[in-house]
């Protein structure tokens, strides 16, 4: 058998080294993380903050945009309404003259009936023309009868064309009126809004695409838009509900995106928001 040779001291001072290597490098890399997520929590309040201006400028607009899109759907309607009605009128006056036309021509075999009838030889061709007049005599009682409905839907017709156009041209100054005005807000804020449109693109371009896509969803389901809010009294800003203190420390230590358990909004801690605003303001 032979004989294992001692350990040398420098072997093992050769692995010391190493295994502090390990343990700093493992102390280090929560320290990343965590500036990581805390400069994440600030882009994206900043983000949130920028849209919020976003969104006030659109209330001072109010409901403007959609006033002025109801009435061109309202004008819109109108017109062809009054296209189909001007299409009914020219289908009743063809209608018309058409039934005056057959009565003419009624009258006119009427005439001529009742002179061969004048110079019949028997019976049987009398009776025979006197049919014949019978039969136009009621063609053109008809004939009248469908002139007068037509005359009557006519003048029905003629006053629903009237309402229908005094409307139209009172939707039309409504809309000159609405699009006037919204005009005069939009020149007076437009600057300030594409200003601030510009700064969110690229606020956006420097959060993570999946980060973005929730972000944008909370936004959108949040009634009041607000999808990154500050713990204000122990409390979510969002929905004002308490907040456990166990998160209420995880919030602060910027370890880790923090969610309201209630709403699904983004919290963050105060010391981020006055950063945040403090940057803005500059």
């Amino acid at each position: 058998m032979t004989k294992e040779e001692p350990k040398s001291e420098n072997a093992e001072e050769k692995t010391t080294p190493v295994n502090k290597t390990i343990i700093k490098v493992a102390e280090e890399k929560p320290d990343e993380t965590e500036v990581k997520i805390e400069d994440i929590l600030k882009v994206l309040y900043s983000l949130q903050q920028i849209d919020s201006q976003v969104d006030k400028i659109r209330i001072i607009r109010g409901e403007l945009p959609l006033e002025v899109q109801d009435l061109e759907d309202e004008i819109v309607g109108l017109e062809t309404r009054l296209a189909n009605y001007n299409s009914d009128v020219e289908k009743y006056k063809t209608q018309t003259a058409e039934k005056e036309n057959l009565k003419k021509e009624c009258q006119t075999l009427i005439d001529k009936y009742e002179k061969q009838r004048n110079n019949v030889r028997n019976n049987r061709e009398y009776d025979s023309l006197t049919k014949e007049i019978e039969f136009q005599s009621l063609e053109m009682q008809l004939c009248d009868k469908r002139i007068k409905e037509f005359s009557t839907a006519l003048e029905k017709i003629n006053i629903d064309i009237e309402v229908s156009q005094t409307n139209l041209d009172e939707r039309k100054n409504d809309l000159e009126l609405k699009t006037s005005e919204l005009q005069d807000i939009v020149e007076e804020t437009e600057k300030e809004e594409n200003e601030l449109l510009k700064k969110s693109e690229i606020n956006q371009q420097s959060i993570e695409s999946r980060l973005l896509i929730a972000y944008k969803r909370i936004r959108k389901n949040a009634r009041n838009g607000l999808a990154v809010v500050m713990v204000e009294r122990d409390a979510c800003g969002g929905c004002f509900n308490k907040i456990p203190p166990q998160h209420q420390l995880d919030i602060r230590m910027h370890k880790k995106i923090i969610v309201c358990e209630y709403c699904g909004r983004i919290l963050i801690d105060q010391g981020i928001a006055d950063e945040v605003n403090e940057s803005l303001l500059q």
